[in-house]
């Protein structure tokens, strides 16, 4: 892609028209098909899914939910493989990759520096799944648990959780040790993911800057009504566990008072 045509995709985002020398364009490697340290993996599927959704999304640091952090937006997301490489679940490396831009301003020129000297490099997604298959029994993790556990191995075959159906994108982050360890800024620039913040952290995130969207808003709604289930199916239990201690007290002890 030339430049001419990269800076034809910025200007769809952009309220004036950009020229070269406001913008500072980099790639990054946002996610790929490889085990991450959560023990999960996007199917490739996944990363056809969100090669699109994560179009036009902006960039941020640390998952900061406030819209001073942004600084910078992808405007070209595009799947790479590389055949030659196999992943841990037996599949060649693809990776879903962007092309991203900032402006060239004195707010932005450390960051610039730093993506520039390696020091600003990895980066991290925010996204949500309908479903987390189990890789050895098939079972939706979403749905329903299972027996085994993500990280082990059974019959020689690691156990993981493959991300399946993106419904949404919300934004990269640079961050200090992302969950997919090869996602971050590549080093050619013109050539490489909870995870929804979990309802409590974006709670407590939240200021007068901050911005959610309805899937984000739905997500905490979500959270709090599974935390109630929780609450509910507690009490049920405590209820029915005090029932069978009295019950069994007095069939050992009947001189007991049943209170």
């Amino acid at each position: 892609m030339t430049i001419n045509e990269e800076l034809s995709l910025i200007n769809t985002y952009s309220r004036k028209e950009l020229k070269e020398d406001e913008v500072y364009i980099f790639t990054l490697t946002l996610c790929d098909n490889e085990i991450d340290r959560d023990f999960e993996r996007f199917s490739l599927a996944s990363l056809n899914k969100l090669k699109e959704l994560f179009k036009g999304k902006t960039g941020i640091t640390d998952h900061s939910m406030r819209s001073k952090d942004q600084s910078a937006r992808i405007f070209h997301t595009y799947i790479e493989t590389d055949s030659a490489k196999i992943t841990d679940s037996g599949e060649p490396y693809t990776a879903l990759k962007a092309r991203a831009y900032m402006l060239k301003t004195e707010g932005n020129a450390d960051l610039i520096k730093e993506i520039d000297g390696g020091i600003k490099k990895e980066v991290s997604v925010s996204c949500s799944a309908e479903g987390c298959i189990c890789s050895i029994c098939g079972k939706d993790l979403k749905k329903r648990e299972c027996k085994h556990i993500k990280g082990r191995k059974y019959a020689g075959k690691l156990c993981h959780g493959i991300l399946e159906s993106p419904t949404d994108a919300y934004e990269w982050s640079f961050v200090a040790v992302p969950a997919q360890r090869k996602a971050g800024v590549t080093k050619s620039f013109f050539k490489e993911e909870q995870t929804l913040l979990k309802g409590t952290e974006v709670i407590k995130s939240i200021t007068e800057d901050t911005v959610i969207t309805p899937r984000q808003a739905q997500d905490i709604c979500e959270y709090i009504k599974e935390l109630e289930e929780l609450s509910s199916e507690a009490l049920t239990y405590k209820q029915h566990l005090t029932e069978d201690i009295s019950r069994y007290v007095l069939l050992l002890m009947p001189g007991v008072n049943a209170k």
